[in-house]
């Protein structure tokens, strides 16, 4: 086998596996949705990217599922009372309850400053809330730096995109796929040894069935 030949089959056996493994991604996100029931923790965190994130996360305070939230990843502009308008949020619960991250600029700043605050408090449990799309490359950061602690994800869900309806719908389809590479490079990432704090998390499934 030529040089060439070879290089084109290589090329070709790795478009099909990347193409292959993004079906894989958007099929099981699609398929994530909330816990029916899910069990109190220590702690809340939510990771800014829309109003649905924000809401789900503080009816799970509100509900007492935990001690605190933490938005992380708000812009250095807001500040808490700003966020507690835009919500309609209790100000009380927002006095008492609920801290906010400015520094996060993306997911891995996000488990960053996640990690800084959970090991502050020494919490032991942790519901992480975010998107269905984003909860596994979520799940990858959090993981590696979260220390001893249990994550259980809450999945958000703006729109229904299961049995296959992802592939009619562009718009989706392009931020599938825009997660699936980011989601390809976490990974990639986690493949490096890292010199940082050692990891031991726990993670708990979110739902990921069909109705």
């Amino acid at each position: 086998m030529t040089v060439l030949k070879f290089s084109a089959v290589s090329f070709l056996a790795a478009a099909v596996l990347f193409a292959g493994g993004f079906g894989w991604f958007a099929n099981h996100v699609s398929h994530l949705s909330p816990p029916k029931n899910v069990d109190g923790a220590d702690a809340i965190i939510v990771l800014t990217g829309g109003q649905a994130r924000l809401d789900t996360a503080l009816d799970l305070l509100k509900s007492g599922k935990g001690q605190r939230l933490l938005i992380s990843g708000v812009n250095p502009r807001a500040n808490l009372h700003d966020l507690q308008a835009v919500t309609g949020g209790d100000e009380t619960l927002f006095s008492c309850c609920v801290d906010i991250d400015h520094a996060a600029l993306d997911t891995i700043g996000n488990a960053e400053e996640s990690a800084k605050w959970v090991q502050s408090h020494a919490y032991q449990s942790v519901i992480l809330v975010t998107n269905n799309y984003h909860m596994p490359r979520s799940l990858l950061e959090m993981g590696r730096l979260l220390g001893a602690a249990e994550l259980r994800p809450y999945p958000v869900v703006n729109t229904r995109l299961d049995d296959g309806v992802w592939m009619t719908k562009p718009d989706a389809l392009r931020v599938l796929f825009t997660e699936y590479t980011k989601y390809l490079a976490s990974l990639a990432r986690g493949a490096v040894p890292s010199s940082g704090l050692p990891h031991e998390i726990t993670v708990l499934n979110a739902s990921a069935v069909s109705e």
